[in-house]
């Protein structure tokens, strides 16, 4: 699994929403400018994010995008899914899984590669919206308190 630059600004947009849900919709200029996003990959990526259910969008001057359901609901796998495809290193899990039962002359590497998609899968399953923007919280906050010594 890479994830690509299309990967990360989908997590950014949907990290800012997060950080703003459910009180208000955020334009896809304010986005843009907050996460220092090209406005036109961007608008790309939400189109595929609406189409998956991930996020809803109004139109109208107070319109713009928010999350489709709470930030807690909303996985990193999911996420990674839809915009990048398979979490396998190739192929799918299924694929890989095949190619080990068909008893492939390297049937071996076919297993580790799968363990190491159930690893990052598992992972990438329990993380939540809500979970990365509190980890982001507890970071920042984390490196603001250090004392300050004066000489």
């Amino acid at each position: 699994m890479k994830l690509t630059k299309k990967g990360e600004y989908a997590l950014r947009a949907l990290l800012r929403l997060s950080a703003n849900y459910p009180q208000k919709s955020l334009s896809l200029r304010e986005i843009s400018e907050r996460e220092r996003l090209p406005v036109k990959f961007l608008e790309q990526i939400m189109m595929v994010l609406k189409r998956s259910g991930l996020v809803e969008s109004t139109k109208g001057k107070q319109g713009g995008y928010t999350l489709a359901r709470r930030p807690e609901e909303i996985t990193l796998g999911e996420i990674i899914r839809v915009i990048e495809g398979p979490i396998a290193p190739f192929g799918t899990a299924l694929e890989i899984e095949k190619r080990i039962q068909k008893k492939d002359p390297h049937a071996g590497l076919f297993a580790c590669l799968l363990e190491v998609r159930n690893a990052i899968a598992e992972i990438v399953d329990k993380k939540t919206l809500a979970d990365i923007c509190e980890k982001s919280r507890e970071l920042c906050h984390s490196e603001n308190s250090h004392p300050m010594y004066y000489i």
